[in-house]
C-alpha cells in the first residue's frame, strides 16, 4: 500500500495558538470544509499585513494538516511566511494572535504588518 507523502507546513502554530484555533472552530461552528487560511496582503504601515481567517481551499491553494487543523495557503504567499510561528497571547495588555516571521525585514509597532 502506497501512502502519499505528508507535506510539511511552511509555518507552525504554538500549542496556545492551536488550542485557540480549535476553540474558535467549535464556538463559531465553522463548517468542516473550511480551513485556517494564513497569508499576506498589501497594506498596513509597513507594506504588507497578515491574513488569518477561515476559508474554503481554492484552486491556487496548498493545504497542510497541523494537529487536526487544516491550514490553507495561497502558493504565492509561502515565500513571505516560510518559517513563521503563530502564537496566541491572552494577557492583561494584549489578547490575540502574534506573528513571529523570520522573513520580515522590518515590522510596525503593532506587529500586524511587515516588509519583506
Amino acid at each position: 500500500m502506497v501512502t502519499a507523502p505528508t507535506k510539511t507546513a511552511p509555518i507552525s502554530l504554538t500549542p496556545r495558538a492551536l488550542a485557540e484555533v480549535k476553540n474558535i472552530l467549535v464556538e463559531k461552528k465553522v463548517p468542516t470544509e473550511y480551513g485556517l487560511r494564513i497569508g499576506v496582503q498589501g497594506g498596513g504601515c509597513s507594506g504588507m499585513s497578515y491574513l488569518l481567517g477561515f476559508d474554503k481551499p481554492k484552486d491556487n491553494d496548498e493545504t497542510f494538516e497541523l494537529d487536526g487543523v487544516t491550514l490553507v495557503m495561497d502558493k504565492k504567499h509561502a515565500m513571505y511566511v516560510l518559517g513563521m510561528e503563530v502564537d496566541f497571547q491572552d494577557g492583561l495588555n494584549a489578547r490575540g494572535f502574534v506573528f513571529n516571521n523570520p522573513q520580515a525585514k522590518s515590522t510596525c509597532g503593532c506587529g500586524s504588518s511587515f516588509s519583506a
